[in-house]
């Protein structure tokens, strides 16, 4: 009889947005870390969706250069000769379309401790059962979303009617704030939407995962957290058990790889808590007048600030498409820079955003509410002011606002227009008001108890070992 395998495998497998990569990236080094064998099973996008899928090849060699212990296996290309024009549906066909793929992977691995998942690559699922290997679902998003989700296929089962029809009348989940309509992912707006129909479909199969790895920690989000292991979100059916195990952020160390970034040294000749932060993540962008509205709410305000301006799409139909470099003296009120060269930086693109949320020097952040930055914002102790654009960020806002009581909203960004005067006001908000200096003092125990969190014998190293122990990855 043939010896069980000492060390099984760990398969991640990943989505391709760079957003969840990088978590993902993540959660391979902490398995690492406690000997646990990882190797993360990427999709790889048919010729047919090359315009789509082009910015996330480049990341996905980035991130395997940057993590050489890190073992990466690309998943071959599924056929694809006619893909949807809708590029979440090419997302969401692709993953589909990939399992295959996967499921001859983990047959052809001696031994294969657990499947991790994305959420998107819930599909996944299947090739677990055929193989007899446990499941698990990484949720890379905030614990608030997962309240949520996992209740929309009720909600859905017992109402009518759609979330785009009830203009900002509250919904009420288990676990989160009155969340109004209005602010719900486009992709659960309309019912009659396909892109819904799979949603809520992929949401209904979180269940049937052996359990949930979410990145946040208890103290953030303990409201959220205490209704998924109440069960409350999922009426009728056992909810898994849910393990809190962030914050998960790129560290220090490999956020200072290569040459240092010129901003970070710009940065050090200005006073401590003094620079506004503009970033928009990965992908987001704001439109043209937007731009310029920004520009004149900075320059008006009075502050420091360091800007990362992306090219607005010209169609919104490709907004997730790659753009090129803005052209900053097409994009930007005329004479902007000039007349605030002393105070303030323009980046194109990208900025190293962990370093600069940690500098001293960084006093706020306009953010889009994406979970990586609110768990970096969060874990550095800087304020946000935010502006969320696409995928769950409005419902981010919420929770961020209402319940985490770190950040403020930018007024105006569900009507698609910050006004100057609206970004005037609450940079000063922040930076100079009684409201502002009680932000940071919350913030300041956001960031202590994250380094708690993260710490041996801390809540999210503690259910990561309980993780563990149910997986049977240790004793």
């Amino acid at each position: 009889m043939e010896a069980a395998n000492p060390n099984p495998t760990v398969v991640l497998h990943a989505c391709l947005g760079v957003g969840h990569l990088i978590p993902m990236v993540e959660l391979a080094k902490l398995f690492l870390l406690r000997g646990v064998p990882v190797v993360i099973a990427v999709p790889t996008p048919p010729a047919s969706t090359a315009d789509f899928f082009s910015s996330t090849a480049s990341a996905v060699a980035g991130l395997e250069a940057a993590n050489p212990s890190i073992a990466f296996h690309h998943l071959p290309p599924p056929d694809y000769p006619d893909p949807d024009p809708h590029p979440f549906l090419q997302m969401l066909d692709l993953l589909r379309l990939t399992v295959p793929s996967l499921l001859a992977f983990l047959r052809s691995l001696p031994s294969v401790a657990a499947l991790v998942l994305d959420l998107f690559c819930i599909d996944s699922l299947d090739a677990a059962a055929q193989t007899g290997v446990p499941a698990y679902i990484y949720y890379t998003s905030s614990a608030g979303d997962l309240a949520a989700f996992l209740h929309l296929p009720h909600h859905f089962a017992t109402t009518e009617g759609s979330f785009r029809d009830m203009g900002k009348a509250p919904l009420r989940f288990p676990g989160v704030p009155p969340i109004p309509a209005s602010d719900m992912p486009h992709t659960v707006m309309d019912r009659a939407d396909p892109i819904c129909t799979i949603r809520i479909g992929h949401y209904g199969r979180i269940p049937e995962a052996r359990g949930v790895l979410v990145n946040t920690y208890e103290w953030l989000e303990a409201r959220a957290v205490g209704a998924l292991r109440e069960g409350v979100c999922v009426p009728g059916r056992p909810t898994p058990p849910v393990y809190c195990i962030g914050p998960l952020i790129v560290s220090d160390s490999a956020a200072a790889q290569g040459e240092r970034h010129a901003c970070l040294s710009w940065l050090d000749a200005q006073p401590e808590r003094s620079v506004v932060f503009l970033c928009f993540g990965s992908m987001g962008a704001v439109s043209a007048a937007e731009l310029k509205e920004i520009a004149h709410g900075l320059e008006n305000s009075g502050h420091r600030f360091l800007w990362v301006v992306r090219t607005p799409p010209a169609d919104p139909a490709k907004f997730f498409l790659p753009r090129p470099e803005p052209d900053l003296d097409a994009l930007l009120p005329e004479g902007f820079t000039e007349r605030t060269r002393d105070r303030g930086m323009v980046l194109k693109m990208w900025a190293p955003q962990v370093e600069v949320l940690r500098h001293a020097a960084t006093g706020a952040f306009v953010t889009h509410c994406g979970w990586n930055s609110v768990l970096e914002a969060a874990s550095a102790g800087v304020p946000m002011l935010c502006w969320p654009q696409y995928a769950e960020q409005r419902l981010n806002k919420e929770f961020v606002v209402d319940e985490m009581k770190v950040g403020v909203v930018m007024e105006g960004y569900d009507e698609e227009l910050v006004r100057a005067e609206e970004v005037e006001r609450k940079v000063r908000l922040v930076m100079e008001s009684e409201e502002g200096e009680k932000l940071r003092e919350r913030l300041a125990l956001a960031k202590e108890k994250a380094a708690e969190a993260m710490a041996d014998g801390g809540p999210s190293r503690m259910a990561l070992a309980e993780f563990l122990k149910h997986s049977k990855l240790s004793t």
